[in-house]
């Protein structure tokens, strides 16, 4: 199957279709694209382009289709249906994709879509979904799943699941539970298949299920699945009692918006924008660490201010600050990224101590290498041992406490319960900058004699 690509010319095409109302040859053309992929047409389409697209075909398809969308076009294009053309559209949704469109829905608006869904078992089980945190497994969960009475004998077991399987779009288990609800464990389907139909599914089922409890958080829940490599988990409430499950699709999505997260933070943005979003929000997002840098050069600048008159003399060790800078803040970062992915696996093991010390070793090696560089290189271009020495031994310095600094702060944030990919970003260069220079410029003077 080759790729789908959506060029100018194919998006021109479209819409030309769509201006000259061409319903049935624009209704072929879609026939052969995938939901996703007619989500991103709709996606490039205006607004009244794209909502003339989902008004045009099945219901069956064009719900996919909003739920592969963009948040604000598709946000948009709701707000051109009726109730009851949107009811229709959660209608033929996963009980979890459809709670993510009605908590997108004006407040005024939800009680009126969800009294037009037709079946009111679905529209029972969107209600339910609403009352948890979006972020949490009960938020994430979707109803759908095929669930087995411990009592029951095979032959029952199988008349129930195929009844419970015409609302499944995909059964990657099958979940046993009491006659409380409570879940008990998984049944194989080869054990199903090998087994006598009188046979009562207590004494075939698998007793041992990972599951996860409705409040659960999402980050949480996507370590779980990743860990035992799990295509399906199973969510329980208070009481151990089964109420849905989540599919390896979902976790994605929240492993991806986590990912964008913790980007944003670690390039300076404070808060989750995108692209297309207008400039004041853009401007918000970033200013707070813009602000940050530039008090963070003011106090570099202060700290050079200080030391003027040795730099009059040693004009040489002004020229060299902007490597000592940068060095210090590529370490910096560097030290940071590596724990807050470590972090974020949770693949650390071990104190801080511990794992400071190995810092500690790991930056003192790099910082010798390049400082014996720098000292022959040096030492060649001005003909001074001493300030070569200076400057390399600061270098060596510099690049310890920054390392130091890079594993320390994001440990420490986390230990605060403080997201610690704030640290990979300008927090760390700018102190780290302001802590190269101070060092730099002290140890020179110590060298120097001035």
């Amino acid at each position: 199957m080759t790729p789908f690509k959506l060029t100018d010319e194919l998006l021109e095409e479209i819409q030309q279709l769509i201006a000259e109302h061409k319903n049935a040859a624009l209704q072929a053309m879609m026939q052969e694209f995938h939901y996703a992929d007619i989500a991103e047409i709709a996606d490039e389409l205006d607004v009244e382009e794209a909502t003339y697209l989902i008004k045009l075909l099945d219901s069956e398809k064009t719900s996919d289709i909003l739920a592969e969308m963009h948040e604000d076009i598709r946000e948009a294009v709701l707000k051109n249906l009726t109730a009851k053309e949107i009811a229709g559209e959660l209608g033929e949704l996963d009980t979890d994709d459809a709670a993510d469109i009605i908590n997108e829905l004006p407040k005024e608006m939800v009680q009126e879509v969800i009294s037009e869904i037709e079946d009111r078992e679905h529209a029972k089980h969107i209600v339910d979904l609403l009352r948890y945190d979006e972020d949490s497994a009960g938020g994430l969960m979707a109803k759908e799943l095929v669930m087995v009475n411990e009592n029951w004998n095979v032959l029952t077991c199988v008349k129930e699941m195929r009844a419970q399987a015409e609302n499944v779009t995909r059964v990657h288990s099958i979940y046993v539970v009491d006659d409380e609800g409570r879940l008990k464990g998984r049944l194989s389907l080869k054990d199903l298949l090998t087994t006598s139909t009188k046979t009562n599914i207590k004494d075939v089922y698998i007793p041992k299920v990972d599951s996860v409890t409705v409040n659960e958080k999402g980050e949480e829940v996507a370590k779980i699945m990743s860990k035992y490599d799990l295509e399906a988990i199973p969510v329980v409430d208070e009481v151990g009692r089964l109420v849905g499950r989540i599919t390896i699709d979902d976790i994605v999505d929240v492993i991806k918006e986590e990912a964008d997260k913790d980007y944003q933070l670690a390039a300076g943005i404070s808060q989750d924008v995108e692209a297309d979003d207008d400039i004041w929000v853009l401007t918000r997002a970033r200013l707070p660490w813009l602000m940050l840098g530039l008090l963070g050069g003011l106090g570099a600048a202060a700290i050079m201010g200080g030391f003027e008159e040795m730099i009059s003399k040693h004009a040489v060790l002004f020229f060299f600050t902007p490597l000592i800078a940068a060095m210090a803040g590529n370490v910096g970062v560097q030290s940071s990224a590596i724990i807050v992915q470590g972090l974020a696996n949770d693949d650390l093991k071990g104190s801080i101590s511990n794992r400071l010390v190995k810092e500690m070793l790991l930056a003192l090696l790099n910082g010798l290498i390049l400082a014996v560089l720098l000292l022959f290189f040096t030492w060649f271009w001005k003909g001074s041992f001493s300030t070569a020495l200076a400057i390399s031994l600061s270098l060596v310095v510099v690049i310890v406490v920054a390392g130091l600094i890079g594993t320390f702060i994001p440990l420490f944030l986390h230990k605060r319960n403080i997201d610690p990919a704030i640290a990979t970003g300008p927090f760390i260069t700018t102190s780290n900058d302001i802590f190269g220079i101070l060092i730099y410029f002290l140890i020179a003077k110590l060298i120097l004699g001035i």
